[in-house]
């Protein structure tokens, strides 16, 4: 009886054994086959202190067919079990479940590329964050101010505090998450050049030097031009002259901007109307970017107090008013 319990259990054992023999070796002889997809590309995420056949059904439910139980022994039988990382992956067609797992062991995270040009306002990278599908969208449903709360700008004014930039971030990553890397970035850009400011200026706070850049950004692409045209601004709020700058005007008509200012968009009267009040508009009407900033706290020195865009992208200044209307007349109106 006793000879008959041990070989019952060496053949226990044996069977357990073979068994598992079988399973790794399944795993290992699988490791160079193709894993079956839904897709040229699928991408997945994996949350911190997954499993290893939690990241399998998680690879599944995206689309990637691999075996779970293999892909298990797989990670076991390698050592990298205890070296899979958290982060958006990206498989591709022809992968094997060996370069899934070496990807994830080594980090290799997906990374995505978002711009905000110079000049863009806060709904237009909201609008282009919205777009993106690789964005996780946690700031839909709420208004401005509201978004401007979670991001902590005690004030509620987004506009204008972000830095223009090519954002890089991994699939899945919050659309607050990169608002707030744009935000930091655009604060201490601002700061730094706010310490080294013109110190004659009739700027009083970092904030106010954001406005005025941010509308010199929407008057102007053309460099040359851009300290130049701070000038005449400059000028104009000493002197305490209406900015009577267009795209201020334009912003404040917000959706009733039809393409073209008229006459009654001139006089309608908003709080960013730089003809209908005098000095910087409560807000900035963009994202400025490094240069308009550097024009705004360095503004050229000069008498002009007028200039109008010449159709090429530079614009004519003028010192006085008879001179502007000649120049209006001219590349405006296109009298001779």
């Amino acid at each position: 009886m006793k000879r008959f319990l041990r070989f019952s259990l060496w053949l226990l054992i044996f069977c357990l054994a073979a068994a598992a023999v079988a399973i790794g070796g399944a795993a290992w002889w699988g490791w160079k086959r193709p894993v079956p997809m839904q897709t040229p590309v699928v991408d997945y995420l994996i949350d911190p202190g997954t499993t290893p056949h939690q990241i399998a059904l998680a690879m599944q439910a995206a689309g990637i067919a691999v075996d779970a139980r293999a892909f298990v022994w797989l990670a076991r039988l390698s050592g990298r079990d205890k070296l899979l990382k958290a982060g958006a992956y990206e498989a591709r067609q022809g992968d094997t479940p060996w370069l899934l797992l070496e990807r994830m062991a080594n980090g290799d995270m997906t990374q995505v590329r978002l711009t905000f040009p110079e000049g863009w306002t806060f709904g237009q990278m909201r609008a282009a964050l919205a777009a993106d599908d690789k964005v996780r969208h946690d700031t839909l449903g709420l208004d401005d101010a509201e978004v401007a709360q979670r991001l902590g700008l005690a004030d509620g004014r987004p506009e204008g505090r972000f830095y223009p930039d090519t954002y890089v971030f991994a699939p899945g990553t919050s659309d607050l998450d990169i608002l707030r890397r744009g935000e930091k970035a655009g604060h201490q850009v601002l700061e730094q050049i706010w310490a080294q400011r013109d110190r004659d200026l009739p700027l009083q706070t970092p904030y106010q030097a954001l406005i005025l850049a941010s509308i010199i950004e929407k008057e102007t692409g053309h460099g040359g031009d851009r300290a130049r045209i701070a000038g005449v601004f400059i000028n104009r709020l000493r002197l305490g002259m209406p900015l009577q700058t267009d795209p201020t005007v334009i912003y404040g008509l917000g959706a009733g901007y039809q393409g073209r200012l008229r006459k009654k968009d001139l006089e309608q009267d908003t709080p960013w109307n730089t003809y209908t009040r005098p000095g910087l508009p409560p807000t900035p009407i963009a994202n400025p970017g490094k240069a308009a900033l550097l024009a705004a706290v360095h503004p050229e020195k000069h008498d002009y107090l007028y200039f109008v865009s010449r159709g090429d992208g530079t614009s004519e200044f003028s010192k006085d008013l008879a001179a502007h209307n000649r120049a209006v007349g001219k590349y405006i109106l296109k009298r001779n």
